[in-house]
């Protein structure tokens, strides 16, 4: 019999499923993760209501680090802390943001 591994389900106190802990990837397939193409509101009001910058929003949506993000682009942590605080970034460096966020550009630009 092959089990299922890429998942694991967590039992509440009666003994029985309450929690299911997935991939990312597969959550972001499912129904329930955001839509490819989207903004979920989540970084809609961190963006606008805390004042973040989209970039910003989006990557502790995403619950990375800045050291995450930059090793993705192969940049340093500072360089990368840069690029993100910058008011209005170059369309190039947006592209690899959003490339190292598995995003749209068009989703960084709100």
């Amino acid at each position: 019999m092959n089990a299922r591994t890429d998942f694991q389900t967590i039992l509440g106190e009666d003994g029985k499923p309450a929690f299911v802990v997935v991939p990312y990837a597969l959550f972001q397939r499912m129904s329930g993760g955001f839509t490819p193409g989207t903004v979920p509101n989540a970084v809609v009001g961190m963006a606008f209501d805390d004042g973040m910058s989209p970039v910003k929003a989006w990557r502790e949506y995403l619950r990375l680090t800045q050291a995450e993000v930059a090793a993705r682009m192969s940049v340093s942590q500072a360089a990368y802390a840069q690029m993100e605080s910058a008011k209005r970034p170059r369309k190039a460096t947006l592209a690899k943001i959003a490339a190292a966020l598995g995003l749209e550009v068009e989703q960084l630009n709100f």
